[in-house]
């Protein structure tokens, strides 16, 4: 064998396998737009259920995006529902444009158009609120505001600014600037 067959026979090997690269390289999508990779993981249309240490559900999230950013470990959420149930078993729900977890999932931020609305139980009335941000501490079943939360609930609107919410014994507290509205029932 001379060494132009020799030579030949490698350049073609080489052609080869650089065909086969670029081919199997061609499959892959590109990033798209501004993903910079700093992503672990994106959820869309999903459902959370969070356990607390005896195995009760803590919390439940759904939502239409999830995304958890890589660098803190926190996530950022489009939409948010978070479900968080009181003693008894029944539901506080809690609505947001935007929200935002911890990395250790011990605060939750929810901001723009927040709407928490009291379980639906027949022999209690319906308690809702409103406000623009929200802090939810789920592990210890509280939430506050720093900002103006208007609460409404049968003949009675209340709003303030500064709010203390907690979930397990049914008690809220406005911090300041309170003021009450009485509707009575006809």
């Amino acid at each position: 064998m001379s060494w132009r067959t020799a030579l030949g026979g490698v350049l073609l090997v080489a052609a080869l396998l650089s065909g086969w690269s670029l081919l199997r390289e061609r499959d892959k999508a590109p990033l798209a737009v501004g993903d910079d990779a700093s992503k672990d993981y994106v959820l869309h249309d999903f459902q959370i259920i969070a356990l607390d240490e005896q195995g009760r559900e803590s919390t439940t999230l759904r939502a239409p995006l999830l995304e958890r950013t890589r660098s803190d470990e926190t996530m950022t959420i489009q939409t948010p529902l978070f479900l968080l149930p009181d003693r008894d078993g029944n539901h506080w729900e809690l609505r947001s444009d935007t929200g935002w977890v911890s990395a250790t999932g011990d605060k939750l931020r929810l901001t723009g158009n927040v709407s928490g609305d009291s379980p639906r139980v027949p022999s209690i009335p319906p308690t809702t609120f409103r406000t623009e941000q929200l802090d939810v501490f789920p592990k210890e079943n509280r939430a506050t505001s720093d900002g103006l939360v208007t609460m409404t609930r049968p003949g009675i609107t209340q709003s303030g600014v500064g709010f203390a919410l907690n979930s397990s014994d049914k008690t809220y507290q406005f911090l300041s600037q309170v003021k009450s509205r009485y509707t009575p029932h006809r």
